[in-house]
């Protein structure tokens, strides 16, 4: 999904828009399979009581509250983060109901690096590391293909049109 042109500036444009990792997925899509397992097995074990339709109720309400706060909220979480790169500016936006933002402009970023682990690397993603004009480096954690964000976000800050390769050129003369 695109994010939204009417958001961005006259002559601004999207050069990558990423939500976090997958990989923030697996604990809610594990409890999921849980609730379900767990709610399943139990009302099979109340099924021959004869309070069976009282317990079956609290089962699926128990059952759905779990899977709303267990699964469902943080799928939504993960569905409304964005990492953006413009051609003007880094954005970071997310939260569901209350929702909270971070722009800063290329002209700010001072270096640009990305840490991953062995798990990060084997599963494609990392965390990048902004420094800029604020007192801290700014992390943003489960950046998928952290290597391609940070190569794409080095080349926009320091774009300059006379230093990219060209085929067949040597010192500026064909």
């Amino acid at each position: 999904m695109a994010y939204p042109d009417d958001l961005l500036s006259s002559g601004e444009h999207v050069v990558i828009h990423k939500h976090p990792h997958w990989k923030m997925l697996i604990f809610p899509v594990f409890w999921l399979l849980v609730v379900v397992a767990l709610g399943t097995y139990l009302a099979g074990l109340v099924g021959d009581q004869s309070w069976a339709a009282a317990a079956w109720i609290a089962l699926a309400v128990v059952g759905v509250v779990l899977i709303l706060w267990l699964t469902l909220t943080p799928v939504a979480r993960w569905r409304t983060t964005h990492f953006i790169i413009t051609s003007d500016r880094v954005m970071y936006r997310e939260g569901v109901f209350k929702r909270t933002g971070l722009d800063i402009p290329l002209a700010r970023v001072n270096s640009v690096r990305f840490e991953h682990s062995f798990i990060d690397r084997v599963l494609g993603c990392g965390t990048l590391i902004i420094e800029s004009a604020s007192d801290e480096p700014l992390e943003f954690d489960d950046i998928p293909s952290v290597e391609k964000v940070h190569t794409m976000l080095y080349r926009e800050v320091n774009d300059n049109p006379d230093d990219d390769f060209h085929p067949g050129v040597v010192d500026g003369r064909a």
